[in-house]
C-alpha cells in the first residue's frame, strides 16, 4: 500500500518513519515550522537504533498528494483536530480511500465514516513524544508501537490485512481485530488519566484523582452497554512488547505536550470530555471528569505550566 500520513507529529511521525524505512511509499502531511523543518531537511526519527533522516515528500493539504488506487490515509492529528483534516481529505481525497483512524478516543471513527465509508480504527499503543518541529522521538525499542487494526463499526478485509502486514514489515507490532473499538475503549480509560498527568503536580493526590477519573469512566462505559476489553486482557496484549528505550527520561502524555508545547488546545474534550458527554447522554453525574475537562482547558488556553495545579484541591471539591 501507499501510505498518507496525515499528522506527522509523535504518533503518525514515527509510524511514517518506520514505514518508509521499511520501504513503503509515504507522504507526510504537517504543518507550520514541523513541516517547514521536515521539508528543509528531512523528518528526522529518533529511535533505538540512532537517528534517522526520513526524506519522504511532505505537505500541508491533501491537494499535493498524488492518489493511486492503493493509497491508504493514515489519521494520526489529534482528535480535536480531525474535522480541518477530513474537510481537507474531503475536498482533494477520492471517495473510496480508506482512512485508517490513528487517534486516541472513540468519537474520531464516526465523524470520517460520515465522510468516507471505508473506515478503519487502531487502538495506539506507541510511547512518543514530538516536542521540536522536524523530529519525533520513539520511545520504546525494538517494537516501536503495538498498532491492532480493524474496521469501524466491525469486521477485518482485504485492508485490514494489507496494512497490518506492513506495520510489521517496519517493526511494529500488529494483528487484526473484529472488534477494534473495544480496545480503543480500554485505550480511553487508560487515557483518562492523561489530563491528570498534564496539569496537576505529581504526587499521592494526583494518583488518586486519575483512579477515580478512570472508575468514573468505567462506570459510564458499563451503563452505556459498550463493549470494552478487560484490564487483563490489555495487559496481556501489551506483555513485554513494548520496552522503554534507557537513553530517555520518562516525559508525559500526548496532553501533556501540547500544554508543554503551549499550542492553546489539547484534545482533552475527546478524553475525559468523552466520558462527559456519555454521562450526560445516560443522565449520569461524572464531576471527576467534569474537573479534569475544566482544568486542562483552562491551563490551555491561558498557556499555563503543565502539572502547575493542585490535586489536593480537587479532592477536596469533589
Amino acid at each position: 500500500m501507499r501510505y498518507v500520513v496525515y499528522g506527522a507529529g509523535a504518533v503518525g511521525g514515527v509510524v511514517g518513519g518506520h514505514l518508509h524505512r521499511a520501504g513503503s511509499a509515504v507522504t507526510l502531511v504537517a504543518r507550520g515550522e514541523h513541516l517547514a523543518a521536515i521539508r528543509a531537511r528531512g523528518l528526522t526519527l529518533d529511535a533505538g537504533d540512532g537517528r534517522h533522516r526520513v526524506d519522504a515528500p511532505a505537505t500541508d493539504s491533501a491537494a499535493d498528494v498524488e492518489w493511486t488506487d492503493d493509497t491508504v490515509v493514515l489519521l494520526a492529528v489529534k482528535s480535536h483536530q480531525a474535522a480541518a483534516a477530513l474537510a481537507d481529505l474531503r475536498a482533494h481525497a477520492p471517495a473510496d480511500v480508506p482512512v485508517v483512524c490513528l487517534t486516541n478516543g472513540v468519537a474520531t471513527e464516526l465523524a470520517v465514516l460520515r465522510l468516507f465509508a471505508r473506515t478503519y480504527a487502531v487502538c495506539v499503543m506507541l510511547p512518543a513524544t514530538h516536542l521540536e518541529p522536524g523530529v519525533v522521538v520513539a520511545s520504546c525499542h525494538p517494537t516501536p508501537a503495538i498498532l491492532d487494526i480493524g474496521r469501524f463499526p466491525g469486521g477485518t478485509d482485504a485492508t485490514t490485512a494489507a496494512v497490518s502486514a506492513d506495520l510489521r514489515a517496519a517493526r511494529i507490532e500488529s494483528v487484526e481485530r473484529e472488534d477494534i473499538m473495544a480496545m480503543k475503549r480500554r485505550k480511553l480509560v487508560m487515557n483518562l488519566g492523561n489530563g491528570v498527568d498534564a496539569s496537576f503536580a505529581e504526587g499521592e493526590e494526583a494518583d488518586r484523582l486519575a483512579e477515580l477519573a478512570q472508575a468514573e469512566g468505567e462506570q459510564v462505559l458499563a451503563a452505556a452497554g459498550a463493549t470494552v476489553v478487560s484490564a487483563e486482557e490489555d495487559r496481556a496484549r501489551r506483555g513485554s512488547i513494548l520496552v522503554r528505550r534507557p537513553d530517555l527520561d520518562r516525559r508525559g502524555g500526548s496532553t501533556w505536550q501540547s500544554l508543554t508545547r503551549a499550542t492553546g488546545d489539547s484534545e482533552i474534550d475527546y478524553l475525559a470530555g468523552e466520558v462527559v458527554l456519555q454521562g450526560r447522554l445516560l443522565g449520569l453525574p461524572t464531576p471527576v471528569n467534569e474537573a479534569v475537562v475544566a482544568a486542562t482547558r483552562r491551563l490551555a488556553a491561558t498557556g499555563g505550566p503543565p502539572r502547575s495545579l493542585d490535586a489536593g484541591a480537587v479532592l477536596a471539591a469533589l
